[in-house]
């Protein structure tokens, strides 16, 4: 008759931009501003600093340059990026919600909308919205399994936590976030 085991999940708490938020950007290729506001926001969403200057260049590329609705999505989802790096969450929720506007299926406005939610703590409807992102099959789905993880632990749902950090290894295994996060954890045989 087999054992039947269950497994308990230990782990410290977390804060959310302690931990390093995961953030999508969607890149722009060209040389005007909507091409740097791109760049800005990769990286810033390798953890890189944020600038105003970089949010200003967004803001222009929206007002002054003829871009196409894919190309005007895809800088409110940089320009928010941006914004969630200066834990300015409603503002790039915002930067979001008018991306979905213009495409509704973007992945990436969805999964960062989730972030932006979670940074406010709003967990549970920041995970249904990386969910959305995710059955839409992001570009870097482990950022979104990343942030996921976040808010489930602060839920409390530690065992999915530790499946959704072990994903974002999976998918990218030289990525040091998930690691940090994984090394907290202690699985233990019940």
């Amino acid at each position: 008759m087999p054992v039947n085991r269950q497994i308990a999940f230990a782990a410290a708490a977390v804060a959310w931009l302690s931990a390093g938020a995961a953030l999508a950007d969607v890149t722009v290729i060209g040389n005007g501003l909507a091409a740097e506001c791109s760049a800005a926001a990769r990286s810033a969403a390798g953890n890189g600093p944020a600038r105003s200057e970089a949010v200003q260049e967004c803001t222009l590329a929206l007002q002054n340059e003829a871009l196409s609705p894919h190309e005007v999505a895809a800088t409110y989802v940089n320009r928010g990026v941006l914004r969630l790096v200066s834990r300015s969450f409603v503002d790039a929720r915002t930067d979001f919600d008018a991306a979905l506007r213009m495409e509704p299926n973007l992945a990436e406005a969805l999964t960062n909308r989730g972030a932006a939610l979670i940074g406010e703590g709003s967990y549970a409807p920041g995970i249904a919205e990386i969910d959305r992102g995710l059955a839409l099959n992001p570009m870097e789905p482990e950022k979104a399994y990343f942030n996921r993880a976040i808010a489930e632990e602060r839920l409390g749902d530690l065992k999915s936590a530790y499946a959704d950090y072990r994903r974002a290894l999976d998918l990218k295994p030289d990525w040091s976030l998930p690691k940090t996060e994984l090394a907290r954890f202690r699985v233990t045989p019940q």
